[in-house]
């Protein structure tokens, strides 16, 4: 998922003293898992409220 990604370049200069780098590309989306598919509706409906 994005959100481990985020935190993967922290990680992995951490791991090589600061000279690894990474790229990411986009491949393909999969079906938000049922455990938490009510996290990921709520968080859109308040942002969407947010907005208003």
């Amino acid at each position: 998922p994005l959100a481990e990604i985020m935190r993967y370049g922290t990680d992995l200069r951490s791991m090589t003293q600061g000279r690894g780098i990474y790229t990411i590309e986009f491949d393909h989306y999969d079906p938000v898992p049922s455990n938490m598919m009510d996290d990921v509706i709520a968080h859109s409906r308040q942002e969407m409220a947010e907005e208003d």
